[in-house]
């Protein structure tokens, strides 16, 4: 079955200058993003894996190489989804709205804004797309339901909630805006171990209502969340693994698709292993 393409990148390279020393982080690295997909980017530290989520975001610009999007523009126009936009030229100005209106971000460190709600976070980012106030507070309040942030922490600041609470808001912000594709850059990394869980439950459950999402990741049990890996080494994707959708948990003697969910498993963990992780 043929996919449709929502990004693409070639031959990207990203050089970092230190005085009179360069660091080659991307090495004219080609990589396609498809709609509906969860891709995960794995690799060693030092691979390049934030520095092609910020480049494929349009947070940070390549050195060389190009970025385009197939997206109806910032303007609305369909031939764009057609051509595609090259926001590898887009002024800072253009790129900035871009994002506001193409893509969503979680982090490792939630972000969040001390000074505001657990909705006016939510709401202060769609309201740079949205201007229909009474709308998106009834979307926001819809979304923070579904990651069981209810009516009675609606009001409370960031430093009221867990850990697990405010990543489960910053995942909410990241989505407000309907982006074409969600991205994230170690998102559980901050969480223990059942926080670790619900946050994946969300990222797989928008994944399977057809969010698109590139996720770098470090480990497995995030890893496993997505149907395709591309491992990073040195700058250069070395190779990457098609696991299909996700299973559920493959140690879930309840799961009916356990069998399934550790053959899954195993395939990664070969790949991983065959690429000396």
């Amino acid at each position: 079955m043929n996919k449709e393409t929502i990004l693409t990148a070639k031959d990207l390279c990203k050089t970092f200058s230190n005085e009179s020393v360069q660091q080659h982080v991307l090495k004219n690295l080609n990589l396609s993003i498809y709609k509906g997909d969860f891709t995960v980017v794995m690799g060693n530290s030092g691979s390049g894996k934030s520095t092609l989520l910020y480049a494929l975001s349009g947070m940070d610009r390549p050195s060389l190489g190009t970025i385009t999007y197939y997206v109806e523009g910032c303007t609305g126009n369909k031939k764009d989804k057609a051509d595609g936009i090259e926001i590898s030229k887009y002024s800072n100005d253009k790129l900035a709205r871009f994002r506001r209106n193409h893509a969503g971000f979680v982090f490792q460190q939630n972000y969040l804004n001390d000074s505001l709600s657990a909705l006016d976070n939510v709401m202060i980012s769609g309201l740079l797309k949205n201007k229909d106030r009474r709308a998106l507070a009834s979307k926001a309040k819809e979304l923070l339901n579904r990651v069981e942030i209810g009516e009675g922490d609606y009001k409370k600041f960031p430093t009221q909630l867990s850990g697990g609470q405010q990543q489960r808001v910053a995942v909410v912000r990241g989505v407000i805006n309907d982006p074409e594709v969600l991205f994230a850059d170690e998102p559980t990394g901050a969480l223990n171990s059942q926080n670790t869980i619900n946050v994946l439950d969300i990222l797989s459950d928008l994944n399977a209502k057809g969010q698109s999402i590139v996720m770098v990741t470090h480990t497995v049990k995030a890893a496993e969340r997505g149907n395709r890996i591309i491992y990073l080494a040195d700058g250069v994707i070395s190779d990457e693994c098609d696991l299909g959708p996700y299973m559920g948990d493959y140690k879930d003697d309840k799961n009916p698709d356990q069998d399934k969910a550790i053959e899954r498993h195993k395939k990664l963990k070969d790949f991983l292993q065959e690429m000396g992780w």
